[in-house]
């Protein structure tokens, strides 16, 4: 079978382009595991006939009305906007859903670690992370500072880098510190209120 066929790419189209669009614009913002192949062009088509379902009377309008003899411009661009626009804004429109607070009884929240949800909000902290070895590695977590998301291994890098005292609390910053990357193996992260320009005493 040729898929490239005039018929056969139309279908093709049709019914896996809109699905895979609105999957791969649900996985930008929300980085998950991903499947293989196969069970993706299931989930394509699958989403594909929830779009048209959606559009069912439009498109049953449009298709009645002579559009595509009498201005097939605008034709043209109604269907790019059933099979392009729709699933971007199905897919933003079900993530802002399974965030919404009252719906988290009826839906489970997107973010499947609380690693993702607490970074991904983009607030500043003073950190303290221990390692599986009991070592600690303290600093600032601001607006230069990156954590990896799903499904990478949890990493962090934290702009400044802090001197802990022996009471366990962020004294000083080190001298000429750039930052640092943590890679190993984290048992824990302590995250603490920030305040600019704030010591640790």
């Amino acid at each position: 079978m040729n898929i490239w066929d005039g018929d056969r790419l139309l279908v093709f189209i049709a019914f896996v382009i809109p699905g895979f669009i609105g999957l791969k614009v649900y996985e930008l913002q929300n980085p998950r595991v991903h499947k293989d192949s196969s069970k993706q062009v299931i989930d394509a088509i699958t989403y594909s006939c929830i779009n048209y379902a959606i559009w069912f009377v439009p498109i049953l309008v449009v298709e009645r009305s002579g559009l595509r003899n009498t201005l097939p411009y605008l034709y043209g661009a109604f269907y790019f906007c059933v099979l392009v626009v729709a699933p971007v804004i199905w897919a933003f429109l079900w993530l802002w859903i399974r965030k919404w607070e009252r719906m988290q009884n009826i839906f489970p929240h997107p973010t499947q670690k609380p690693w993702d949800y607490i970074f991904s909000q983009r607030e500043s902290y003073w950190v303290k992370v221990t390692l599986q070895d009991g070592t600690q590695i303290a600093g600032k977590f601001a607006e230069n500072s990156f954590v990896s998301s799903s499904p990478a291994k949890e990493q962090i890098y934290l702009e400044e880098t802090w001197i802990i005292n022996d009471k366990g609390y962020l004294e000083r910053k080190e001298e000429q510190s750039a930052g640092v990357i943590i890679v190993s193996e984290i048992a824990y992260v302590e995250l603490m209120t920030y305040y600019p320009e704030e010591e640790q005493s």
